[in-house]
């Protein structure tokens, strides 16, 4: 059961993961977000940059599998994700970052061309993929900009990124 505040927003951002809507987390989510994201911005599947974000994809999953899915079956139920995220990752963000940095890596290559940052125009397009509202994506798309040079590198992407899913706002 959810009972805190910080636990109803951690249930909350489960449908960010559950891409398919389906009410579990699973390896398909992971793969299903790089495939869109892939189609978005016209990269191969089988080009050096596609391969990296299906890696990455398969990398995310496994560390949430591995924090949250405490019953083995390789899906993630909300009361799953909100018990890995409150009680593995609340006090240790960066081990959460750590294990999205390298879709978040492949993501920005895709998105940027692979220079390691990417406009704040194509993080809008990247997080509206992902399933977040358009007009939520370009804010935070722009307050991702954290020094305000037009562009989100990785660690700002990263840094937000763990800090959405692992610590009280």
């Amino acid at each position: 059961m959810v009972t805190s505040e910080y636990e109803r927003r951690i249930a909350a951002r489960f449908a960010t993961f559950d891409q398919d809507g389906n009410g579990y987390i699973e390896r398909e989510d992971f793969s299903g977000a790089a495939k869109a994201l892939l189609a978005e911005f016209g990269t191969a599947a089988r080009s050096d940059r596609g391969q990296a974000l299906y890696i990455g994809a398969e990398a995310f999953w496994q560390g949430m599998a591995g924090i949250a899915d405490r019953d083995g079956d390789q899906r993630i139920t909300r009361e799953e994700f909100v018990n890995g995220a409150v009680k593995r990752l609340r006090d240790t963000p960066e081990r959460f970052a750590e294990i999205a940095r390298p879709f978040l890596h492949a993501a920005l290559a895709v998105a940027g061309g692979g220079d390691g940052g990417v406009g704040v125009e194509d993080t809008t397009r990247v997080l509206t993929v992902l399933g977040v509202d358009e007009d939520l994506a370009r804010s935070a798309a722009a307050a991702l900009d954290t020094d305000g040079d037009g562009r989100v590198d990785e660690e700002e992407i990263v840094r937000a990124f763990a800090r959405y899913f692992t610590v009280p706002e």
